[in-house]
């Protein structure tokens, strides 16, 4: 089962990272690998109430490695931790199969209650940025993609990108679990302030047509429209300054 386990934790390592080369690059000069590792010998241990040796194996690999991850934290399969210095794993979090942190990523708490479950849950294929905070005893849900430096305090819909301190919602897709976004950003996707400023021209072009249709319709009812012209003029030139800024 061990060496199983460590093979398709190398496998997953290549899959994810252009940069390993070789299965023995991976072996020796992953900090990632070598920390679940130690982290499954830990965390046995720890279910076995032999707390302190978990915990001291814990520290060890936290000194070796740059990640702490509590002996008592639920980690699954195939997870991919890239780079890695300065993630912090809480005692009662969990990481599900194929999910994906980068470094200085912490799952922490904020209830001092113990014995209750304080840390965040990450279901399947969660993918969470450099820098980000995952605060509280909440689901994030399958596929979903935690922006780097995000701080969330919320729970995270399957499916969802979260960005922003505090963290908000910018977008939801279908989870396809053999797409794999690095950082969690997808050349594909749009950014949501240009999202928003589309919106807007749309609207703006909108209401633009909706006035010309009633100037027409007053100017052949014989009433004059000379203000009228200039609001439109106004109003034309300001959705060109939006259709520049977007085309940059």
């Amino acid at each position: 089962m061990f060496i199983s386990r460590l093979k398709e934790d190398i496998q997953t390592i290549r899959h994810k990272d252009p940069a390993a080369r070789s299965w023995w690059e991976v072996l020796t000069c992953y900090p990632g690998l070598h920390a679940l590792f130690y982290h499954r010998m830990a965390h046995a241990l720890w279910t076995n109430r032999f707390r302190w040796l978990a915990r001291f194996i814990s520290h060890i690999s936290r000194w070796l490695t740059g990640i702490e991850i509590h002996p008592g934290a639920t980690v699954g399969r195939r997870v991919f931790i890239d780079h890695g210095m300065g993630i912090v794993v809480g005692e009662t979090a969990e990481i599900g199969d194929d999910c994906t942190i980068y470094q200085g990523v912490t799952l922490g708490g904020t209830s001092l209650t113990k014995g209750a479950k304080r840390h965040p849950t990450l279901e399947g294929g969660v993918i969470v940025g450099a820098g980000a905070k995952v605060l509280g005893s909440f689901t994030v849900g399958a596929g979903a993609k935690i922006g780097s430096n995000a701080v969330v305090v919320k729970p995270v819909p399957a499916g969802a990108t979260a960005v922003g301190n505090p963290a908000h919602i910018v977008g939801s897709k279908p989870t396809n679990e053999h797409e794999f976004s690095a950082y969690g950003v997808n050349v594909n996707d749009s950014d949501p302030i240009v999202q928003a400023l589309q919106s807007v021209l749309a609207q703006l072009e909108r209401s633009d047509a909706t006035t010309r249709e009633l100037r027409a319709k007053i100017e052949q009812a014989g009433i004059d429209c000379g203000t009228c012209e200039d609001e439109a003029q106004r109003a034309a030139k300001d959705i060109e300054r939006i259709r520049q800024l977007l085309t940059r």
